[in-house]
C-alpha cells in the first residue's frame, strides 16, 4: 500500500481489480453492478497530467454519507487515515482530490421529516362509569390518555386533555383512579380499574340504533418496509360496545346491523402505517419533504397551537439551531376506508389518536444483486368512493367516482441505505377503474354474461368529465387510456362500452389545450389472444414502452454518470419532468376491460414490467432499460403481480385470477384449465348469492347508509342507487361548464399534479411543527432498529421477505448469479422438487396474501397480551407474505428424486475433487492458512503496522476497540459481583429457597395492605 496519495496508482492496491467497471466507457463493462457497490473513479497526480485508474470497493455493512449520498462504508488505499479519507470525499475542485462528476451534487441540509404517530401502543382500562384508553409511542416513554364516557346511552363524549405524559405520570394516574373507584372492602365484587384489552390503534366510532362502539386493532403483521417506515396488515380486530349495561337501552334490530357490518372482514387486507401515509403515492410524500425552509417556516408559525410549550422556538435556539422540521400531511381520502368512522372525533383528539387504514393489497420482495438488497414493493389502493361488488357496481357514480378503482404503486429502493434524504428510491403509478359512463349489468336473469345497459343518456360526457378532472389533478397530464374491451362481436355487448367512450373522450378533447389531450388507445385483448400468429405480450409490450416514455416515473436521484458516459437512446426518450434532484412522473396509464380483473392485470404487469426496467437503470442497477422474461427479477415481480391480481379479484370479483400471465404467454400447464373452470363457477357463485350482503356490509361500513329510526332499514331498500348518486336526492347547487370542465387551478400548472405543486390551498393541509434534533417524533433510525429492545435475526422481516436469491435463483454452484440471466423454466429455486407434474400443481397451489392466513406460532406472538406486564409484544413480520407448499413425491417417485438429486460433483461444487490441485491454488491455500494463523497469534504490542514476516506473509493489526477480539475466540462479557447475586437469587427461588425480606420489601407490603383493605 502507498504511503502518499501522489504515488498511488491501481497496480500497487494489493488485490485491486483491473477489470473495467460499469459506468466506464469499455464496451465489456458487465450489465450488473454487483459485490455490493464498486466505483471506478480517476486520481489525477497534482505533478503529473496521468490520470491513474483507482478502484473503490465498498462493504455490504457499515452506511456513511459522502457528498449528499448514501453509500457503503468504505475501503480506500489511499491512506491510513479515515480523516484523510474524509478529505478526500469532500466535493469541490481541488488538486489531488476526487472528481466525482454531474451525478453527486454537493449535500444539502435536511429540510424535513415526516413525523411517527406517538400512539402505538394502546391499554382499555374500564370502569363502571368511563373507560380510559392509554395510548403510548413504541418505546413507552411517552402517552397520552383518552376519557371516554359510558353513562350516555346513545352520545359519544370523548375528552382528550392533549398532555403528554410519562411512565411514572401514567402509573400515578392508573393507581388514583383504581383507588378511587374501589366499592367498600366486605362488599362482593369490589372493583377498581380494569384492564379490558390491549391494543395497536383505533379504527373508529361506529353506531347503529344503541350506543356507540370502538373498534380496536388487536393484532397485526407487519408486510413491507419503506425507508424504514414500516407498513402492517391488520390481522384481527374487537369491537367493544361502550355504554353501561344499566344506561343500555335494547333495540331488536341492533343485532343484525351488527353482523352486517362485521362481514367486513378487517383481518383480509387493510393496511396501516404509523409513520408513512399510504393514502399518497412517494412522490407526494418526497415532495412534500422537500418543500423550501421558508415555507416551512411560516407553516410552523400557523400550527403553533396544537403545542402547549411557549418556549419550543426558543428551547430549539439555545441548543445551537439544532431543530428539525416535521411534517405531516392529510390523507387523500378517496383511499381511506376508515374515515367516516374517525369523523366524530376528528377534531375532538390530538392527530395521533387518528390511524388511517387503506384497503387493497401491499406485497415486498428482496431483489439481491450480487449481495446489493433491493427491495420491489407493491401497494394497491382501493377507491373507498362507489365501492362495491362486481355487477353490483358498475360505471360511475354522478360525482366522477368509478367502480372497482384501484391505484398500483411499484416502489423501487436500495435496501442496503435506510433514509427517505439520503436512499435512492423509485415509484410508478398506474390505475385502473370501471368505464366512466352510466351503465351497468342486470344479475337477475341468472345468466354468465348479462347484457350492458347504458341507464342515462350523456352527451356532454358530464361523469366522464368529472372523473378525468380528478385524474389530472392528482397525476397530471398525459392521461392515457388503455382500452382493453372487444370491439368486434356478433352480438353487440362490449363494444356498447367503446362506442360510449370513444365519443367521450373526442368530446373533451375538443377543448383541452392539445399538449394535455387524452390520450386513448383502444386494444382488443381477446381477439389478439385467440390468434395464433400474434404474440399478446409483444404488443403489449410496444404499448407499455409508449406509455412509460410518456408519463416517465418518479426516481429521487439525478441521472448516474455512466448514463452520461454512455446514454441509451431509450433514455434520452424518457418524458415526465425533469428537475435537479431527480425525476418526476407526470400523467398516468388508465386501464380498462369490463370487469378491471384479468385482462387489465396482466396489462398492467406488462407496463409495470417495462417501468420497472427504467427503475433500475436509474438506479445504476443495470446497463440498458431492458428486462426479460425468464430472470429472476421478472419471476419475481410476475410472482408480486399475480398476488396484487388474486387479492383485488377476490375483493371485487369473489374469486381469483381466471386467466394470469402464463395463460397469455401460452406456457400454462394443461392442468391450469381445470383451474380456471373452477375460479369462474366459484366468481359466478359469488355473484350470484353473497354479493348482496357484501354490498350491504360495504355500505354500512363506509358511511354510504345510516340506520336512523323510523326510516326503512338497510335489508329494506330494492337499491342502493339513490344512496351512491346524491344527485337523485337533492339538486346540485352549482352546474360545471361543458366546454370549461376542468378545475381552473389544475389546467394551469399541468402537466404537473396540482396536488403536488406548492400553493396556499396545498400549505393548508400539512401540519409542520419543529422538533428537536433527536425527538423520537422524527426519529425513523430509532424507531426503525428499536436499540432499546432484544430482537433476533430469526424474527426479522428482511429476513423472512420473499428474496430473488433463495426463492428463484437456482441452488447449484457455477451458474451465474445475476438475477437478470435468462434461465430455463426448470432451473428456479423453487423447482426443486421431484418431477414436472408436482412442480406444476405446487404452483398452482400458491396462496395470495388475501386468502393465506399467519401460521398459529405467528398469531401468538402477534397477538396483544392481556396479562399486566407494561411491554405488549407483537409479532414484527417473521413471516413471508407468500408460502409455496411443496407436495411430496409419491413412492412411485422416489427412484426419479433420488436421481434428481444425485448430481455430479462438477455441478455441485464447481471443480472435481477428484483431480489434483494446481500448484498456483495450492500456494494461495497455503498462504490463506499461514495468513490466519499469524493472525492468531499475534501479539498486540510487538506489532508494526505493514511489517511482513519471514515468510512473506502480511502481519494484520487488530483495529477493534475489543481485546483480543476476532474470527476465532470473543471474550465473555465481565459480570459484576452484584448482578451475579442477582441472578444467583433467581436461581435459588426457582429451586424453593427463598430469601429474607428486606426493609424495603416490608414497607412496602404495609403500604399495599394499608391501601387494599384499610
Amino acid at each position: 500500500m502507498a504511503s502518499s496519495a501522489s504515488s498511488l496508482s491501481s497496480k500497487q492496491v494489493p488485490g485491486a481489480s483491473t477489470r473495467p467497471l460499469y459506468g466506464t466507457s469499455s464496451s465489456s463493462a458487465p450489465d450488473v453492478l454487483g459485490a455490493g457497490l464498486a466505483l471506478e473513479v480517476g486520481f489525477r497526480d497534482p505533478e503529473t497530467p496521468e490520470l491513474y485508474p483507482v478502484i473503490y470497493i465498498f462493504s455490504a455493512r457499515a452506511v456513511c454519507f459522502a457528498a449528499g449520498r448514501g453509500v457503503q462504508g468504505l475501503r480506500c488505499p489511499l491512506s491510513g487515515s479515515l480523516g484523510a479519507i474524509w478529505r478526500l470525499l469532500e466535493p469541490g475542485p481541488r488538486p489531488g482530490a476526487l472528481s466525482w462528476g454531474p451525478s453527486f451534487p454537493p449535500a444539502m441540509p435536511t429540510a424535513a421529516a415526516p413525523i411517527i404517530s406517538s400512539v402505538q401502543k394502546l391499554v382499555l382500562y374500564e370502569t363502571r362509569a368511563r373507560y380510559f384508553l392509554v395510548g403510548s409511542n413504541h418505546a413507552e416513554t411517552k402517552y397520552r390518555v383518552l376519557k371516554i364516557d359510558r353513562t350516555e346511552p346513545k352520545d359519544l363524549v370523548i375528552i382528550d386533555d392533549r398532555h403528554v405524559y410519562t411512565q411514572q405520570e401514567v402509573r400515578e394516574l392508573l393507581g388514583r383512579l383504581d383507588l378511587g373507584n374501589r366499592t367498600k372492602m366486605g362488599q362482593k365484587g369490589s372493583s377498581g380499574l380494569f384492564r379490558a384489552v390491549s391494543a395497536f390503534g383505533v379504527v373508529g366510532f361506529v353506531r347503529f340504533l344503541e350506543g356507540y362502539y370502538i373498534v380496536l386493532i388487536t393484532k397485526r403483521r407487519k408486510m413491507a418496509d419503506i425507508g424504514g417506515h414500516a407498513i402492517y396488515k391488520i390481522e384481527d380486530t374487537n369491537m367493544i360496545y361502550i355504554p353501561n349495561d344499566s344506561v343500555r337501552i335494547t333495540h331488536p334490530d341492533e343485532a343484525r346491523y351488527l353482523r352486517i357490518f362485521q362481514n367486513v372482514d378487517l383481518s383480509s387486507n387493510f393496511y396501516f402505517s404509523y409513520s408513512y401515509d399510504l393514502s399518497h403515492s412517494l412522490q407526494y410524500n418526497l415532495t412534500v419533504l422537500r418543500m423550501p425552509l421558508e415555507m416551512l417556516k411560516s407553516e410552523t408559525t400557523q400550527t403553533r397551537q396544537e403545542s402547549f410549550d411557549i418556549f419550543e422556538d426558543e428551547g430549539l435556539i439555545t441548543q445551537g439551531g439544532s431543530g428539525v422540521f416535521g411534517i405531516c400531511s392529510e390523507p387523500y381520502m378517496k383511499y381511506v376506508w376508515n374515515g367516516e368512522l374517525l369523523d366524530i372525533i376528528k377534531n375532538a383528539v390530538h392527530r395521533d389518536w387518528l390511524l388511517y387504514i387503506i384497503h387493497g393489497f401491499c406485497g415486498q420482495s428482496k431483489l439481491l444483486i450480487y449481495g446489493r438488497p433491493v427491495y420491489v414493493t407493491l401497494i394497491a389502493r382501493r377507491s373507498s368512493k362507489f365501492a362495491g361488488t362486481r355487477f353490483l357496481k358498475r360505471g360511475a357514480n354522478c360525482e366522477g367516482d368509478v367502480a372497482n378503482e384501484v391505484e398500483t404503486e411499484q416502489i423501487l429502493c436500495d435496501a442496503s441505505v435506510m433514509s427517505f434524504t439520503a436512499g435512492s428510491y423509485s415509484s410508478y403509478v398506474q390505475v385502473r377503474g370501471s368505464v366512466p359512463l352510466y351503465w351497468s349489468q342486470d344479475i337477475s336473469t341468472m345468466m354468465p354474461k348479462p347484457p350492458i345497459t347504458l341507464d342515462q343518456a350523456d352527451p356532454f360526457a358530464h361523469v366522464a368529465a368529472l372523473h378525468f378532472d380528478q385524474m389530472l389533478q392528482r397525476f397530471g397530464s398525459p392521461i392515457i387510456i388503455l382500452n382493453l374491451v372487444k370491439e368486434r362481436e356478433k352480438r353487440k355487448h362490449e363494444r356498447i362500452l367503446s362506442e360510449e367512450l370513444v365519443a367521450a373522450v373526442m368530446y373533451l378533447n375538443q377543448f383541452l389545450p392539445p399538449e394535455h389531450t387524452i390520450i386513448y388507445i383502444p386494444w382488443d385483448m381477446a381477439k389478439y389472444t385467440k390468434s395464433k400468429l400474434c404474440n399478446v405480450l409483444d404488443r403489449l409490450n410496444v404499448i407499455a414502452e409508449s406509455v412509460v416514455k410518456k408519463t416517465g416515473f418518479f426516481v429521487n436521484r439525478p441521472d448516474s454518470y455512466c448514463s452520461i458516459l454512455r446514454p441509451d437512446e431509450k433514455w434520452n426518450e424518457l418524458g415526465g419532468c425533469v428537475i435537479p434532484t431527480g425525476r418526476l412522473q407526470t400523467g398516468v396509464l388508465r386501464t380498462n376491460c369490463v370487469d378491471c380483473l384479468d385482462r387489465t392485470n396482466t396489462a398492467q404487469f406488462m407496463v409495470g414490467k417495462c417501468a420497472l426496467a427504467y427503475q433500475l437503470y436509474s438506479l445504476g442497477l443495470i446497463d440498458k432499460p431492458n428486462l426479460q422474461f425468464d430472470t429472476d427479477a421478472v419471476r419475481l415481480f410476475e410472482e408480486l403481480y399475480e398476488d396484487h391480481g388474486d387479492t383485488l379479484s377476490l375483493q371485487y370479483g369473489g374469486s381469483q385470477l381466471v386467466h394470469r400471465v402464463k395463460t397469455y404467454r401460452k406456457i400454462a400447464p394443461w392442468t391450469q384449465h381445470s383451474k380456471d373452470i373452477m375460479q369462474t363457477l366459484s366468481r359466478y357463485y359469488s355473484n350470484a348469492f353473497s354479493d348482496a350482503d357484501r354490498q350491504d356490509s360495504i355500505n354500512l361500513f363506509l358511511g354510504v347508509f345510516h340506520p336512523t329510526e323510523g326510516k326503512p332499514h338497510l335489508w329494506e331498500l330494492p337499491t342502493d342507487f339513490y344512496l351512491h348518486h346524491k344527485n337523485t336526492m337533492r339538486l346540485l347547487p352549482t352546474r360545471r361548464s361543458y366546454t370549461y370542465w376542468w378545475t381552473p387551478e389544475v389546467i394551469k400548472h399541468l402537466p404537473l399534479p396540482y396536488d403536488e405543486v406548492i400553493c396556499a390551498a396545498n400549505l393548508k393541509k400539512l401540519i409542520v411543527k419543529k422538533f428537536h434534533k433527536y425527538e423520537e417524533e422524527i426519529d425513523i433510525h430509532n424507531e426503525f432498529f428499536r436499540p432499546y429492545e432484544l430482537s433476533s435475526f430469526d424474527d426479522t422481516f428482511c429476513l423472512a421477505m420473499t428474496s430473488s436469491a433463495r426463492d428463484f435463483m437456482p441452488k447449484t454452484v457455477g451458474i451465474d448469479p445475476s438475477p437478470f440471466t435468462v434461465r430455463k423454466p426448470d432451473e428456479t429455486g423453487k423447482s426443486v422438487l421431484g418431477n414436472k407434474s408436482n412442480r406444476d400443481e405446487a404452483v398452482l397451489q400458491r396462496k395470495t396474501a388475501a386468502s393465506a392466513p399467519p401460521p398459529p406460532s405467528e398469531e401468538a406472538a402477534s397477538s396483544s397480551s392481556e396479562d399486566d406486564s407494561g411491554t405488549d409484544r407483537e409479532e414484527e413480520g417473521s413471516v413471508s407474505q407468500r408460502s409455496t407448499p411443496v407436495k411430496m413425491a409419491d413412492s412411485g417417485d422416489s427412484a426419479k428424486v433420488t436421481e434428481n438429486v444425485v448430481q455430479p460433483m462438477k455441478e455441485v461444487y464447481g471443480i472435481n475433487l477428484s483431480d489434483g490441485l494446481l500448484e498456483e491454488d495450492l500456494s494461495i491455500y497455503t498462504r490463506f492458512v499461514q495468513l490466519g494463523q499469524s493472525q492468531h497469534r499475534q501479539d498486540k504490542s510487538s506489532q508494526q503496522l505493514y511489517s511482513r514476516c519471514p515468510d512473506g506473509v502480511i502481519k494484520l493489526t487488530p483495529i477493534s476497540a475489543f481485546s483480543q477480539d476476532n474470527i476465532y475466540e470473543v471474550q465473555p462479557p465481565r459480570v459484576d459481583r452484584k448482578s451475579t447475586e442477582i441472578f444467583q437469587a433467581h436461581i435459588q427461588a426457582g429451586q424453593g429457597i427463598t430469601q429474607p425480606l428486606g426493609k424495603e420489601d416490608t414497607s412496602m407490603y404495609r403500604e399495599y395492605i394499608r391501601n387494599r383493605y384499610l
